[in-house]
């Protein structure tokens, strides 16, 4: 299989270096991609900042290629679903392309159900990411708030290289709960996305249209238990 990346910063290229021979193409700023240029390949991934999303956006879609977005900080259409759809298209969107992070989903699903036996919790979440990140908080954090369904204070802050850390920190007058996942080399998120790419590709499973990472992972999953 050919995969094609769009965006080689700090972790589209990581992804370069992984696919080796087998990538496609790789473009950035200088080597936009085109739609004929995606066709070459059988899926793309894309690690854009957030502001350069709407550059390229419809040439993806108009290329039908199947993609794998691992862009935060841009505001998807609201029929972006429907338009995919319409289109035959299959995009896989994540704010964080750790495989390990969807074990972390689950802990905050079990902590979020457990916490309602406790007196008045309170709950924080804390995020560090390299200096170079531009969103605040970052696509991660925000997830984590909306995978525990539960209010809670965000802070961020931009430190150096750091990969990428995420805290949740469950208070109450008697004992404090912490979650804490740590990102040690970029190479993760270039792997989730070059799992995706190929789950893309060879799983005839995924319908059109847009799929999230977590959503995918335990699709997957569930299959394997079925095997």
């Amino acid at each position: 299989m050919k995969i094609s990346v769009i965006g080689t910063g700090k972790t589209g290229g990581k992804v370069v270096e992984l696919l080796g021979d087998n990538l496609s193409e790789a473009f950035d700023e200088s080597n936009p991609p085109t739609v004929e240029s995606l066709r070459q390949a059988d899926a793309v991934i894309i690690f854009v900042p957030g502001d350069a999303v709407g550059d390229i956006i419809e040439t993806v879609l108009d290329s039908g290629v199947p993609a794998a977005w691992g862009s935060t900080g841009y505001s998807w259409p609201r029929d972006l679903d429907k338009q995919l759809k319409d289109r035959g298209g299959k995009w896989v969107l994540a704010s964080n392309f750790s495989l390990g992070m969807n074990i972390i989903r689950k802990n905050i699903e079990t902590i979020s159900a457990g916490s309602s036996i406790l007196k008045e919790p309170g709950f924080r979440i804390h995020e560090v990411h390299h200096v170079h990140k531009k969103d605040a908080p970052s696509g991660t954090a925000l997830s984590w708030e909306e995978w525990l369904n539960k209010d809670a204070e965000i802070t961020s802050e931009r430190e150096g290289d750091v990969k990428g850390i995420h805290e949740l920190k469950v208070t109450t007058e008697t004992e404090e709960i912490t979650l804490r996942h740590k990102a040690l080399d970029r190479a993760l998120f270039a792997e989730g996305a070059i799992w995706a790419a190929e789950q893309l590709i060879t799983n005839k499973n995924i319908n059109p249209g847009l799929t999230e990472f977590g959503d995918l992972f335990d699709s997957v999953m569930e299959d394997r238990k079925n095997e």
